[in-house]
């Protein structure tokens, strides 16, 4: 006998060739999951990966928590905030654009290993590697450092890579469209940004290197800072041109300028330095950590700068989160902190783009 289940009134793409727009298989992503076995793949590799930051932060002792998505102050990090208004209060609220500061005010309540993992929201471009809402991890380590994250970031990666192919490799496709793979079983290298600026300019720059001088390498690269004219700004434009775009193995660049890191420490060794690193994957940053700063009149002094930013017309710098620093009065440890973005993980896994690790990305009507 045959009983009808439920009615199909649409019939489904070719079963051969399905569906060959990639502008329809995100817009109808339920007839791609249907008729693509690639697509379901890549919905279960999610999930895989998810699954396995979560269970290896557990292993390691990591408590899993959740904070507040509407915020009254959005902060921890510098973007554009999507806006909204709660009628029972009649107050402004913002999306938060990152979890840094509350996970921060646990730390100071003594949860010493925290975690998160859960949506963020910028209001920015969408293009082949950002969404406006996305998904990310950030951990906090009391009594650890920039180095501990490192590490911890470093296995994290490798054993999300285990989970989902049986060994550690990540994938990426070249500008032919060829899946390239990265064998990631060793220690990744290290290497400061200013090393990093200097081999590809095939000139020496350091701390202690005029800004007239970077001012003519950014020219001689057809680069327009965008910002203040700066050391540390010209440096940061010269490594992402020049280093960043280009690296496609796990590279970690360290030692950034400390003035676009105002809630990093200050480098140990040289105080222009903050104590902070980016993990560069296939071109872009997968994650980023600090030592983190926990002077509470520092960063204070630190937030006063961004603000005056906010003030002149930047909407993507941050503002003073008074309760923030009231937590931070109280005595925070010594503490690491690391910020990663699934979505990107899952990119740099799997070897798709944006458009493939998010179910349901944001596209334009």
């Amino acid at each position: 006998r045959l009983v009808l289940a439920s009615k199909s009134l649409r019939p489904l793409p070719d079963k051969h060739r399905g569906l060959t727009d990639p502008e329809a298989r995100v817009r109808q992503r339920y007839v791609d999951l249907v008729v693509r076995p690639d697509a379901r793949t890549a919905a279960y590799q999610r999930a895989t990966v998810v699954r396995s930051v979560r269970d290896s932060l557990h292993a390691r002792g990591f408590t899993e928590v959740e904070t507040p998505v509407l915020q009254t102050v959005h902060g921890g990090a510098n973007a554009r905030p999507f806006t909204t208004h709660i009628n029972a209060y009649d107050l402004d609220l913002s999306l938060r654009i990152a979890t840094e500061l509350h996970l921060k005010r646990l730390v100071v309540g003594g949860l010493e290993q925290v975690f998160e993992i859960g949506r963020q929201f910028r209001n920015e471009g969408a293009d082949a590697t950002h969404n406006p809402e996305f998904t990310s991890l950030e951990v906090y380590q009391a009594y650890a450092d920039h180095d501990a994250m490192r590490l911890l970031t470093q296995e994290l990666v490798r054993e999300a890579a285990v989970a989902v192919h049986g060994e550690p490799v990540l994938r990426a496709r070249d500008a032919a469209g060829r899946l390239v793979e990265h064998d990631v079983s060793g220690d990744w290298p290290v290497v400061p940004i200013c090393t990093a600026v200097s081999h590809a300019l095939g000139e020496e720059v350091d701390a202690d290197t005029p800004v007239e001088v970077l001012l003519r390498h950014a020219e001689r690269h057809g680069l327009d800072p965008d910002g203040p004219r700066v050391w540390g700004t010209l440096v940061e434009e010269l490594y992402g041109r020049l280093c960043e775009r280009v690296t496609s193995a796990p590279v970690f660049y360290t030692e950034f300028p400390a003035a676009g890191a105002p809630l990093a420490r200050a480098h140990r060794r040289d105080p222009r330095l903050a104590e902070k690193w980016d993990l560069v994957v296939n071109g872009a940053e997968q994650a980023t950590a600090y030592s983190e700063l926990t002077d509470p009149v520092l960063q204070r002094r630190r937030l006063l700068e961004q603000s005056l930013l906010a003030s002149s017309g930047d909407p993507e710098a941050m503002v003073v989160d008074e309760d923030f620093l009231r937590a931070l009065e109280h005595g925070m440890p010594p503490t690491g902190g690391m910020g990663m973005g699934i979505d990107r993980l899952v990119m740099n896994v799997v070897g798709g783009s944006i458009r493939d690790t998010i179910l349901f990305p944001l596209v334009k009507p």
